[in-house]
């Protein structure tokens, strides 16, 4: 089941959430911020062994104080204009996440609007990559359910939007 929901990521139960991260994993504003905050300074000490993560990669770490078991830490490219495979990077954080998914066992991942925030990559299309890389492995990796949560109305609707097509 692939679902959209307007809440606090932090507050979902699940198997493992996204963090939209930043390259160094130290923690930041949005939902970086608010993932990490909640998590507890566990979060931070494993981050800081990890030692950074490039753009379109991710990687996975303990939930710590949150409701889920795994986070997994994805950073979403910076919007340039588009012309800076702005657009290949962001399926590939989608991608990413899901292979540790499947590579662990997960069956049940929330993600955020990966790059949507203070990186300003337009949301209509971020969701269109988000709703299509997710839509295209989705069984393949043995999942059971998909959350795309939003931060408020005006984004899940676009995510609705695009599910419905």
């Amino acid at each position: 089941m692939i679902r959209v929901e307007v809440g606090d990521i932090t507050m979902l139960r699940s198997e493992a959430i996204v963090n939209a991260a930043n390259s160094t994993l130290l923690g930041g504003g949005g939902v970086d911020g608010a993932i990490h905050r909640a998590a507890g300074p566990q979060l931070l000490a494993e981050c800081k062994s990890i030692k950074g993560c490039p753009t379109g990669q991710a990687c996975m770490t303990l939930a710590y104080d949150l409701p889920a078991q795994y986070v997994i830490h994805t950073v979403g490219p910076i919007w340039h204009g588009g012309g800076r495979n702005e657009a290949r990077l962001l399926a590939s954080c989608y991608e990413a996440s899901l292979k540790l998914c499947l590579d662990n066992g997960i069956q049940r991942v929330v993600f955020p609007a990966i790059s949507c925030g203070i990186y300003g990559y337009p949301r209509e299309q971020a969701v269109d990559i988000a709703v299509c890389t997710v839509l295209d492995l989705y069984q393949r990796c043995g999942l059971v359910e998909v959350v795309f949560c939003c931060f408020d109305e005006s984004m899940a609707s676009l995510y609705r939007q695009r599910l419905s097509r």
